[in-house]
């Protein structure tokens, strides 16, 4: 006996989040292992994993600290793993698109779908949050500090509003942009451009990330340090991956690294960031090649990945008009990466007043220059969506597809 078409719908939308929350947490769970969590002390690691799931979807972290009567303690955190955000919205792509090939709506499915998002995002809020106690460098100054009240502890846990609010943002934002390049979904005659540009933009990033995945595999089997590449790709490849497509397209981050930075990242971007001395350092094209010389190829990748993604987009008919698409949606989407690439991480100590709270502590930053990466995003867009529509034999236009049947 076949069930009824809303039960099935609300089947449809519960087994998309389950989904979307399997492929976040394994992907978490194997980079935060890979990273040396499973060090942590007992009771950490499952606070430390939903906290990385909160960070994935733009949840905020409030971290916290003390120092009995005598100290304080501050710290900051604000990075997104995005190799997790991915990994859920793959997966929450696949299953949306599978819902309306059944049949139904995306409207109906995505509010169908947030419901039980909510719930799962509101549970995972509630089981991020621990407090670590911290070591005042001996076993005798730890004794010492305990019989005064000055224990040092950071802690962390999830502020529930702004993590409920951008995580359905995330949700909702994600199935607009997976409706936009499904074919299965209609579109209105003026909007029927969007799809083409919206599908060559996600490629664009994609394939990013696939050749950043090559290369990290590479660099993990021939240079040593396999745990902690593992680490980087499992919670942050995206990061880098589009940091390179920006940077090789001219844009530029702003950021420091006071010492190490933990896990490896490519030693040109450390040695930029680590350069000069606690003062902020730019990172661009020439100040990597200052390091490196081959950074360059960073340019050469760009524009290719670029003029494929033109071909696609700019296709017959009205060319023109689909590659002002194309920059339009370079326009949103590069400082959308730039958003998303944000590192922020300070942690400090004080004791009994003396001495500024960041003054024993360190600080990581990185920040895009939004404006010029959408500047460029234009520009690159509408120039690349300019040279795919010269060249030869262009795919056929991006129907909007077939008028699915309506819900009963």
């Amino acid at each position: 006996m076949s069930q009824p078409p809303e039960v099935r719908a609300w089947g449809y939308a519960l087994v998309t989040v389950a989904g979307v929350m399997a492929a976040m947490v394994s992907a978490a769970a194997l980079g935060l292992s890979a990273a040396g969590a499973g060090g942590l002390p007992p009771g950490a690691f499952p606070a430390v994993l939903a906290a990385t799931l909160v960070a994935a979807v733009g949840g905020s972290l409030e971290l916290t600290g003390g120092a009995g009567f005598l100290g304080r303690t501050g710290a900051t955190l604000s990075v997104v793993p995005l190799s997790v955000t991915l990994a859920g919205a793959l997966a929450a792509a696949v299953l949306f698109r599978r819902s309306l090939g059944a049949g139904f709506r995306p409207l109906g499915m995505a509010v169908r779908i947030a419901a039980p998002w909510l719930v799962a995002l509101g549970l995972i809020t509630a089981a991020a949050r621990h407090t670590f106690r911290l070591s005042l460098g001996g076993e005798v100054l730890n004794d010492i500090g305990e019989a005064l009240g000055v224990t040092p502890t950071v802690g962390f846990r999830a502020a529930v509003a702004p993590t409920l609010g951008f995580g359905l943002l995330w949700l909702l934002v994600l199935l607009a942009v997976v409706a936009l390049a499904s074919r299965r979904v209609p579109l209105p005659e003026a909007l029927q451009p969007v799809r083409p540009a919206v599908r060559a933009v996600l490629g664009l990033l994609l394939g990013y990330v696939a050749l950043g995945l090559l290369t990290g595999l590479v660099t993990l089997v021939t240079h040593g340090h396999p745990a902690e590449t593992a680490a980087v790709l499992l919670l942050g490849l995206p990061n880098l991956a589009w940091l390179a497509l920006g940077v090789g397209l001219g844009g530029a981050w702003d950021g420091q690294v006071p010492h190490t930075i933990g896990l490896p990242v490519p030693p040109a971007l450390a040695a930029v960031l680590r350069g000069r001395h606690g003062r902020t350092a730019t990172v661009d094209l020439s100040s990597l090649s200052e390091q490196d010389g081959r950074a360059w190829v960073l340019a050469l990748v760009a524009a290719l990945a670029l003029l494929v993604a033109g071909y696609f987009a700019a296709g017959p008919p009205r060319p023109w008009r689909q590659a002002a698409w194309l920059a339009m949606a370079l326009a949103l989407a590069l400082p959308a990466v730039g958003l998303l690439t944000r590192v922020s991480a300070r942690y400090g100590l004080s004791l009994i007043g003396v001495g500024d709270i960041d003054a024993f502590g360190s600080e990581v930053s990185l920040h895009a220059r939004l404006l010029r990466l959408a500047g460029l995003g234009a520009l690159w867009g509408l120039l690349a969506g300019a040279l795919g529509a010269l060249l030869p034999h262009g795919p056929p236009a991006d129907v909007h597809g077939a008028q699915p049947p309506p819900e009963t």
